[in-house]
C-alpha cells in the first residue's frame, strides 16, 4: 500500500490562487454630458428667475405709502449707528465729492452694475458650473425673500433723504439716477426699502460664488466687487452702513443653511484625476476644498 498517495480532495490551483480585484473604472461619460445631467432645464430656470423677480418687485411696491414710518426708522438707524460708533457715511461721500467725474462714475456704477453683474454671474455658473449655479440661485432667492420681508416690516428712508445727516443726493445732483425726484410718488421703485442693501448682498454672493467655483490664485480679488459696491452705496447716500451689515448677516445665514454640494461631476478646473497606472482610481475633488 502506497503511503504517499495524494489526497483526493486537493483544491485546484484556480481555487487556491487569490484573485486580483479589478479596480473601478472612472466614468467614461465626457465632461459635457455630465454637465448636462447636472444642469437644470433652461426654460424652467428662466421662468423661475423671472417669476421671482416679478414677485420681488411687486412686493417692494407693497411697502410704499409708509413715508412717516420710514423716516422714523431712518432716525432710529442713524442713532443706532452713532451709538455703535460706526464711521459716518459722510466721510465716504466727502471723498467722492472731490471730483464731479468720480461722483458720476459712482452713480453710474450704482445704477447699471447691480443687475447685469448678478445676471452674468448666474449665466456663467449655469453654463460652466451647473451644481454651483443651483446652489447660488437658491442662496440669492433666500436672501432676496428675507430682504422683502424686512422691506415690508421695516420701511426705511435712505440717508440721502434725512436732513440731519447733511448728505447730498448725488443721483439727483450729479446724475445719473434710477429714482424719481419725489419718493412718495415714484412708480418705478420703492425708495423706502433701504434695509437690507441687496446691492451689497448680491455683490457679496457673486464674489463668494466665484471664489468657490474657480481655482485661480487670484480668485479672492472678486471680493473687490462687494467692497467697491459698499463704498458706492454709502458714498452716494443710498444706504447706511447697517443696511450692508444686515445684508451680510442674511447672506451668512443662507450660506449656513444651504450648503454647496460636496462632490460634483463638474468642479472648478475639471476634476476626476486618474492616480497611478495600476489600480487607476478616480479621485473627485471636494467642491471648494483648497480653493
Amino acid at each position: 500500500m502506497d503511503s504517499q498517495t495524494e489526497p483526493a480532495d486537493q483544491e485546484p490551483d484556480a481555487v487556491r490562487r487569490p484573485r486580483r480585484e479589478t479596480p473601478a473604472r472612472p466614468s467614461s461619460a465626457p465632461p459635457a454630458s455630465r454637465d448636462t445631467l447636472a444642469r437644470p432645464p433652461l426654460v424652467r430656470e428662466l421662468l423661475l428667475v423671472v417669476g421671482l423677480f416679478v414677485v420681488y418687485k411687486a412686493g417692494r411696491q407693497l411697502a410704499t405709502g409708509h413715508t412717516a414710518e420710514a423716516f422714523r426708522n431712518a432716525h432710529r438707524v442713524w442713532d443706532w449707528e452713532r451709538a455703535a460708533h460706526l464711521p459716518g457715511e459722510g466721510a465716504v461721500q466727502s471723498a467722492l465729492l472731490h471730483s464731479d467725474t468720480l461722483v458720476h462714475i459712482a452713480n453710474t456704477y450704482y445704477a447699471t452694475v447691480h443687475f447685469p453683474a448678478t445676471a452674468a454671474f448666474l449665466i456663467w455658473l449655469y453654463l460652466r458650473r451647473p451644481a454651483h449655479y443651483v446652489w447660488a440661485r437658491r442662496i440669492l432667492a433666500a436672501v432676496t425673500a428675507a430682504a422683502l420681508v424686512l422691506h415690508l416690516t421695516f420701511p426705511l428712508a435712505p440717508p440721502r433723504m434725512l436732513a440731519m445727516t447733511g448728505l447730498v443726493d448725488t443721483g439727483q445732483v450729479y446724475g445719473p439716477t434710477v429714482y424719481g425726484a419725489r419718493p412718495a410718488t415714484d412708480s418705478m421703485a420703492n425708495q423706502f426699502a433701504a434695509m437690507p442693501s441687496l446691492h451689497f448682498g448680491w455683490a457679496l454672493m457673486v464674489a463668494i460664488g466665484l471664489i468657490a467655483a474657480t481655482r485661480s490664485r487670484w480668485r479672492r480679488l472678486w471680493l473687490l466687487h462687494p467692497l467697491l459696491t459698499l463704498l458706492v452705496i454709502v458714498g452716494t447716500a443710498n444706504h447706511y452702513w447697517l443696511d450692508a451689515i444686515v445684508a451680510g448677516a442674511l447672506l451668512g445665514i443662507a450660506l449656513a443653511v444651504i450648503h454647496l454640494p460636496h462632490r460634483t461631476a463638474t468642479t472648478a478646473g475639471r476634476t476626476g484625476r486618474l492616480v497611478g497606472a495600476e489600480g487607476a482610481e478616480s479621485v473627485p475633488e471636494l467642491v471648494g476644498a483648497g480653493r
